[in-house]
């Protein structure tokens, strides 16, 4: 059974940090584009960072510097560290996947955590 799942997730003060993991099963997770969206509430969906199979990494522009996405394919599993949280990322994180860089940096992965929840407040 392939599946996605994210932990992680919490309540973190301003300036605080958290690191959210994606645990794959069902297909080798090194084969494949993973990465990380994020909604806040009444907001889109957006991308928030993108790893690919070569290496190559996409951050937004809201996360640069503050963010890391890391792969452990041993482990099957893609992480996201995030530094100096602001209350800003308060949001629901989904995990992604995709054999398709782009597919997954569009929105388009064929597969998809049940996300995590991310609140950043004094």
């Amino acid at each position: 059974q392939v599946q996605l799942v994210e932990s992680g997730g919490g309540l973190v003060q301003p300036g605080g940090s958290l690191r959210l993991s994606c645990a794959a099963s069902g297909f080798t997770l090194g084969y494949y584009a993973a990465g990380w969206f994020r909604q806040a509430p009444g907001k889109e969906r957006e991308g928030v960072s993108f790893s690919n199979t070569d290496g190559s990494t996409y951050y937004a522009d809201s996360v640069k510097g503050r963010f890391t996405i890391s792969r452990d394919n041993a482990k099957n599993t893609v992480y996201l560290q995030m530094n100096s949280l602001e209350p800003e990322d308060t949001a629901v994180y989904y995990c992604t996947s995709s054999r398709s860089f782009i597919a997954t940096m569009k929105g388009h992965g064929d597969y998809w955590g049940q996300g995590t929840q991310v609140t950043v407040s004094s």
